[in-house]
C-alpha cells in the first residue's frame, strides 16, 4: 500500500499581499503615534497576536505585550488593515494565527538654532520629519519588527 507523501508544510501558510516590503510600507504609512504617548514620552514594542480567516482578512486581534497610552489600540488598528493571500489547502478552510511586534520610538528632535526675524524677535524652531525602521526578527521565531519615529 503506497501512501501519498506529504510535503514539508502540510498546510500552506498565508502570505501578505505584496510580501514583507508591502507589509512594512503599510505599517509605515498607517502608524500614527498616539498623542498621549508622545506627551508621556512612552516608547516600546506592542506585540499583537492575530487570526487570519480563510478569505485572508484579519478577524481577531489580541495585544500580548501592552504599552498603554493609546499605543495598543493603534497597533491593533494597523493589524486589522492587513490582507493576506491564502493558498488552497486541500479544500479546507483554515484559520491562521500570527504575531507581529510594532515598535513605538520617540522622534529624535534635532537642535536647531533660533533665528532672529526682522523685528529682533526669535523665530520658533520648526522640526518635522518621520523616520521608519524595519528589522527582521532574529532567532527561531519568525516575524517582523517595525520602528516608527514621528
Amino acid at each position: 500500500m503506497n501512501h501519498e507523501k506529504k510535503g514539508k508544510n502540510f498546510i500552506k501558510q498565508p502570505k501578505f499581499v505584496g510580501g514583507p516590503t508591502a507589509l512594512k510600507k503599510l505599517v509605515v504609512k498607517e502608524l500614527k503615534y498616539p498623542k498621549e504617548a508622545l506627551e508621556q514620552k512612552i516608547e516600546g514594542t506592542v506585540k499583537v497576536a492575530f487570526t487570519v480567516n480563510h478569505k485572508g482578512k484579519v478577524i481577531e486581534t489580541k495585544v500580548l505585550s501592552k504599552l498603554g497610552h493609546g499605543c495598543d489600540q493603534e497597533a491593533e488598528r494597523i493589524v486589522k488593515l492587513f490582507k493576506y493571500d491564502i493558498p488552497k489547502n486541500r479544500g479546507v478552510k483554515v484559520l491562521f494565527h500570527k504575531q507581529i511586534g510594532i515598535n513605538f520610538r520617540l522622534p529624535k528632535v534635532p537642535v536647531v538654532p533660533k533665528k532672529k526675524i526682522a523685528n529682533d524677535q526669535p523665530a520658533e524652531a520648526v522640526t518635522s520629519g518621520i523616520n521608519y525602521h524595519y528589522v527582521p526578527s532574529k532567532g527561531k521565531k519568525k516575524g517582523y519588527n517595525y520602528t516608527v519615529n514621528i
